[in-house]
């Protein structure tokens, strides 16, 4: 809190300076060039005219204007037809001002897999985010810039633990044990995350929905592919920009446990603890465990070109520390991107990143504490003292026979000396050659290495589990490296109004992974924290490991474009896979797709409102092999070492055996997707409507299938065994409501998706995870018929007021209460996600206000199993006051030790609508900042997660205890909570 009081202080202070001086009141002759946004060439003709006074002047040939005796601080008005106008601040030296096409929206050029179209040509199904805000929103992970930003694309954090990834799905969950990531390609170069990824280093991002877009990509495709290009320097125009934060996060919501009187009261009607009468409130778990966390950031980037030489370098430096006291996160960041133009028929390019992010985490979800240190704040009894009075040393662990029990600062000790710690190093090469100014040759090679840090260690005193094993110590290392080497030929040619593009070209892959980890333990108290001091070395808990992986593909695109009237695009790719079987190695993953403009018809042409009205349609297919071992579809064996210093063992060695069943025709995992669209703009482009319809259907799908008992040495097989649906509509629009003086647009998304999980071979039913030891079972089941991730359990309906028991139903009406009237009780799975942005500007103002939200998910809160379910000694929460204790009494909670099952007592609607992002901003102007040479301050305040409306009686409905799995969603287990953010920061460009 001090930290954050002292920057914030800090920056207060330096723009009251600022602002002191930015104002000056001498007329003065201000010159300059008025340039086309796109081409950067001089418009002549402009108008450049004084706000309020009768001044103005006309562009020359060049573009170059004078305009003498100006007002300082005075605004202008530029305009030309055909082009947006726009207003500046008058400015001492050489004004250069950039007008922007009033087509602009329709001919922008959009990143497509290997190569680029314009808007309005693209005939599949693309979803643009919007990074207009980026820089004033606390984002650490580039994926979290998607969230509610692209129609199609849910994001969602599972856990708000500093540095905690992102779940995406694009159109819906693809794979059951594979991966549902979508593949990230970041400057032409795929990779398999952008955790390393500054956010203000992108300058855009383009979401491949469809199979006709993404089959270019093949085998990696079937979850939809993410392109993002990052910033590049421009001719002629010279930035050094620094952005900077600082956020303040709190939790968003608490759950109140009882207090110590409460507590044993509730323990008299188990019956399983005799407590002392004489107990007090000791300790305010939730106060000692939570408070108020810190993020700072800073992002500083330097970029100039000529029409020779361009390049952009950046540099950054993030620390979060968590609301959990122990929780951080950091990161350090590099860039260097660099276009140079050799020769007219030469142009090379290299992009080099550097990142090095350290996080600790915390004990959550699954585990030793039945939910970590989240619900051990409510499950840890009030009348506990942080240390042990008799130990000092010690964490106080004598709660009155209780052993279920670890208070939160023990389970925060149990990760406090924990780092995993990961530098990794993107770079790529490339060279295009161009033979003629319709042919062109691009070659590109590209390295992604990363070296992977973990390590943890618990003292020999403060915490039982320590003492137990004497202290423990764990360290593994990794490496991993990745070679890409691409080359692709594009040819383009117009003859009157035909247009042709071809494109040919390969790709080659190949990676390797290295590790060793070691296990120590029997420490010294008096020791330093490291290996060298253990006296212990764990016999089956140190080894090493090493694996590789290729693929090989080759891939081409033929695009047939008729006057922008008529379009078509055919992709064809072919994929051979090292991890799959040499018989069904090599796949065909081929698309086309198709667009009518209809605004270019006779019969369209008079129609004064519209801009234009696209329909098209796509079909393609697409592959998965992610998730999978690099040699599923090969015997492996397990090996477990002999202590041969035992029993005098000097001649023993290791026992060899299988570790699972080879599987000769294991082949791809494929995707075939339908998609039809129609794209909208009228009224002056000032309103833009997407609409998406989609059908996803997967087969053969990677999965692990368990293999009864006996009935071979594996108990599983790696195998394709299912088929999975997705279809879902989606809508998309963007309008410019207001664009005088007083703007105000809005970006509105919407859409649905129906999982459906159609076709198992072998196994019919997959059941997964188990909720409390207490309960013993499984809460999902998996079967044909239904979407992935159902609840499974038995239906509740209320308390029977003169037992105080939960009333299972009967659902087989045999007469008798069995597992047999399990049912399918939620659905984690929503029925449509939705996201809007409203931009208002006026005079320098600028206000961003984004909401998003999910509809018709359910979540399985089994955190209330662990602070509702009165089973055992641990503490709950207040909503236990409200127990059946007396025959008669009408309540929701039932009584003390009642028989607990998974149910729809536990299934509660996690939809939720929330005020996710809103931001003002200022941009000062000013004579003294234009003879600084400052074109650009802007400090802004933020605000996040301000605001959320759900019924979910959880700390937050954004959460999957299992992260990015297809098998199993909407769990909540004690996860780390999302955090409410308060923002303070400024952009400066000069």
């Amino acid at each position: 809190m001090k930290l954050f009081t002292k920057v914030t202080l800090g920056l207060c202070l330096f723009l009251f300076s600022l602002l002191s001086l930015a104002y000056g009141q001498a007329n003065m002759r201000i010159q300059g060039k008025v340039l086309d946004a796109a081409t950067h060439e001089g418009i002549a003709g402009a108008t450049v005219s004084v706000i309020g006074a009768e001044a103005k002047a006309s562009t020359d040939t060049q573009g170059q204007f004078v305009l003498a005796d100006v007002p300082a601080n005075a605004r202008l008005r530029v305009s030309y037809l055909g082009y947006n106008s726009t207003e500046v601040i008058a400015q001492s030296g050489e004004m250069i001002i950039n007008l922007s096409s009033a087509t602009n929206a329709l001919e922008d050029v959009v990143v497509i897999g290997y190569g680029s179209v314009k808007r309005k040509d693209v005939t599949t199904a693309i979803s643009s985010v919007s990074l207009d805000d980026l820089n004033e929103r606390p984002i650490v992970n580039a994926a979290q810039a998607m969230q509610g930003r692209a129609a199609g694309v849910t994001v969602m954090q599972p856990s708000g633990s500093p540095g905690g990834g992102t779940a995406i799905r694009i159109r819906g969950t693809t794979s059951f044990n594979g991966s549902n990531d979508p593949l990230y390609v970041v400057d032409g170069i795929p990779v398999d995350n952008i955790n390393f990824l500054a956010p203000s280093d992108i300058t855009d991002m383009q979401v491949l929905k469809d199979a006709s877009s993404a089959a270019i990509y093949g085998s990696r495709a079937a979850n939809g592919v993410v392109l993002i290009t990052t910033k590049q320097g421009m001719a002629g125009n010279a930035k050094v920009t620094f952005n900077m934060l600082a956020t303040q996060n709190r939790v968003t919501n608490s759950i109140e446990p009882l207090n110590t009187a409460q507590y044993i009261d509730l323990q008299k009607e188990i019956g399983l603890v005799e407590l002392p009468d004489n107990l007090t409130d000791q300790t305010n778990w939730f106060d000692e465990t939570f408070r108020n966390g810190v993020t700072q950031s800073y992002q500083a980037s330097v970029s100039d070109g000529t029409e020779k030489l361009k390049y952009y370098l950046s540099g950054g430096y993030m620390n979060e520390k968590g609301v959990i006291n122990t929780a951080f996160f950091k990161r350090y960041n590099f860039r260097a991107n660099i276009d140079n133009k050799v020769r007219d028929w030469l142009k090379i390019n290299a992009n080099i990143s550097y990142s090095d992010n350290n996080r600790n985490g915390v004990t959550e979800g699954l585990g030793s504490n039945r939910g970590g240190v989240v619900l051990s704040t409510i499950n840890t009894p009030t009348y506990a003292p942080i240390w042990d009075p008799f130990e000092p040393e010690h964490y106080y662990n004598n709660f009155y026979g209780i052993n279920n029990v670890t208070s939160p600062l023990e389970n925060m000790a149990r990760s406090k000396n924990n780092k995993d710690r990961e530098s990794r190093i993107l770079a790529a090469g490339s060279a295009t050659i161009f033979f003629l100014p319709e042919l062109n040759f691009k070659t590109t090679f590209a390295l992604d290495r990363r070296n992977g840090f973990n390590s943890q260690f618990l003292d020999p005193i403060s915490t039982s589990w320590g003492r137990q094993n004497f202290g423990m110590a764990y360290d593994a290392r990794n490496t991993n490296t990745v070679l890409t080497f691409d080359n692709v030929l594009n040819y383009n040619k117009s003859v009157g109004l035909h247009n042709f593009e071809a494109m040919l070209g390969s790709s080659w892959t190949g990676s390797k992974y290295e590790n060793n980890y070691i296990n120590a333990s029997h420490f010294r108290n008096d020791l330093i924290q490291t290996l060298n001091a253990a006296n212990k070395i764990s016999w089956n808990g140190t080894g090493s490991g090493a694996s590789d992986w290729a693929i090989m593909s080759y891939f081409g695109r033929l695009a047939y474009n008729f006057d922008s009237k008529y379009l078509v695009t055919a992709n064809l790719r072919a994929d051979g896979s090292s991890k799959l079987s040499p018989e069904n190695r090599w796949s065909m993953f081929p698309s086309i797709s198709a667009a009518w403009r209809l605004s270019s018809e006779e019969f369209l042409s008079d129609v004064p409102w519209l801009n234009d009205l696209k329909i098209r349609g796509g079909w393609g297919k697409t592959g998965n092999q992610s998730g999978i071992g690099d040699y599923s579809y090969l015997q492996l064996y397990n090996i477990r070492r002999i202590e041969w210093f035992q029993n005098n063992q000097d001649n023993a060695l290791p026992v060899v055996s299988a570790g699972n069943l080879r599987t000769k025709d294991l082949k791809w995992e494929t995707t075939t997707q339908t998609n039809v669209g129609v794209d909208f703009t009228g009224f002056n482009q000032r309103l833009t409507v997407n609409l998406d319809y989609y059908y996803k259907y997967t087969k053969d799908m990677l999965m692990y299938v368990s293999l009864p008992e006996g009935a071979a040495q594996a108990s599983s097989i790696r195998r394709n065994e299912g088929e999975m649906s997705n279809r879902g509509f989606e809508v998309n629009v963007n309008s410019k409501n207001l664009v005088n003086d007083f703007k105000w647009s809005t970006t509105f998304n919407i859409s649905f998706n129906k999982n459906r999980l159609e076709h198992l071979d072998m196994q019919q039913i997959y059941d997964a995870g188990k909720t409390v030891d207490f309960v013993n079972a499984n809460v999902v089941r998996n079967t044909p018929g239904r979407p992935m991730g159902s609840f499974f359990g038995y239906i509740s309906d209320g308390v029977n007021p003169e037992t105080g028991e939960l009333m299972y139903r009967d659902s087989n009406e045999d007469g008798v209460l069995s597992t047999s009237d399990r049912t399918f009780i939620g659905d984690p799975n929503p029925k449509f996600t939705y996201g809007m942005t409203n931009d208002l500007s006026y005079q320098g103002f600028n206000l961003s206000v984004f909401i998003q939200g999910s509809q018709g998910n359910d979540i399985f809160n089994a955190s209330r199993m662990e602070t509702e379910g009165m089973y055992n000694g641990m503490n709950q929460s207040t909503r236990v006051l409200q127990r059946w204790r007396v025959p008669g009494q009408h309540t929701e909670v039932p009584k003390a030790n009642f028989d607990m099952k998974n149910s729809t007592y536990f299934v509660e609607d996690g939809s939720y609508l929330r005020l996710k992002n809103i931001s003002l901003s200022y941009n000062i102007k000013g004579n003294i900042l234009s003879k600084w040479g400052v074109n650009r301050l802007q400090p802004f305040i933020s605000a996040t997660n301000l605001l959320t409306l759900t019924k979910y009686k959880g700390f937050d409905p954004e959460v999957n205890q299992y992260g990015n799995s297809g098998e199993l969603q909407g769990i909540d287990w004690g996860t780390y909570p999302q955090t409410k953010s308060f923002v303070l920061g400024i952009n400066l460009e000069f």
